[in-house]
């Protein structure tokens, strides 16, 4: 894949092979450890043009930033499924599903604590949205949400995310959900200004020894950012730190970090790394298909 710095013009251009994006509910019992409560949350789901229960589809679960909410990528901004109607019909990427969910609560304090809720979503990712959408809509999974078959698919699901999101990314799938997922897109930042460098990093190297002791491989770690955002040199030490410490990042291979000469934390930059991820995902030259997890060893 050849990086580009600004969107290419077709991108945005209307198409008649049109993806539908429908609104999705779901009930959400549990959030940490200490209790349970249920709550009604939804979300957006793009389907791609085409879309057939008679095939299955890998999945992307993309979030927003702090201070919105699941709007964000489609309804916000609908140039951003113009993008993917382009991308799909000219066969930048393959057909796939994107779930556009939140991590809020719809809490009063919700954003003095979003640093907590991000980390605690994990909870939520894993018990109620992963099974509510793939037993809902025809994914790899065939419909199976148990947790064995849902880590035994992994590799047909990816995570990515802008600024708090990008938090998100590593917090809630990366670190505690890397046998769910395979492919990941933390766009703009890891642990924010406020963060813990060395604790990130070691977080970072202790989910990959880990994983690849129980035989779960990274397809992908495809960080961005621009260089002049303001999580770009938070992001950049912790992953340039990570690189150098984890025989399991390979540049080119599994890991990237895409830089924007110029790019700044806004929406133009998110859908650049949204563009560019999506030809990285799911992508069989980059995959490694022969997890000891989907051999069943």
């Amino acid at each position: 894949m050849e990086y580009v710095y600004e969107m290419p013009g077709e991108m945005l251009k209307e198409t008649e092979k049109k993806g539908e994006v429908r609104r999705f509910a779901y009930d959400t019992q549990t959030y940490d450890k200490e209790g349970s409560r249920s709550l009604k949350k939804g979300a957006w789901v793009y389907l791609p043009y085409g879309y057939s229960s008679d095939r299955q589809y890998n999945v992307l679960y993309l979030l927003h930033g702090g201070g919105v909410n699941e709007d964000w990528w489609f309804k916000m901004f609908p140039d951003t499924v113009t993008i993917l109607d382009n991308m799909m019909a000219g066969k930048v990427c393959e057909p796939c599903i994107i779930v556009a969910p939140t991590y809020y609560r719809g809490e009063e304090e919700e954003d003095k604590n979003a640093e907590y809720i991000t980390e605690q979503f994990h909870y939520e990712l894993r018990r109620d949205l992963v099974p509510a959408v793939e037993s809902a809509f025809s994914t790899y999974a065939g419909g199976d949400v148990s947790e064995e078959n849902l880590i035994r698919t992994r590799n047909h699901r990816a995570f990515a995310g802008l600024s708090l999101g990008s938090m998100t990314t590593y917090r809630a799938a990366f670190y505690n959900n890397f046998d769910l997922f395979s492919w990941y897109g933390p766009f703009s930042g890891c642990c924010g200004p406020k963060g813990d460098h060395d604790r990130e990093v070691e977080r970072i190297r202790k989910t990959l020894a880990e994983g690849e002791k129980k035989g779960l491989m990274l397809d992908y770690l495809f960080c961005c950012n621009g260089d002049q955002d303001i999580a770009f040199a938070e992001h950049k030490d912790i992953m340039d730190r990570a690189e150098a410490l984890c025989p399991q990042l390979v540049k080119g291979r599994n890991y990237d970090f895409f830089t924007i000469p110029g790019g700044v934390h806004d929406m133009k930059a998110w859908q650049l790394h949204l563009y560019h991820a999506l030809q990285v995902f799911f992508s069989p030259e980059q995959s490694f298909r022969e997890d000891l997890s989907a051999m069943g060893q």
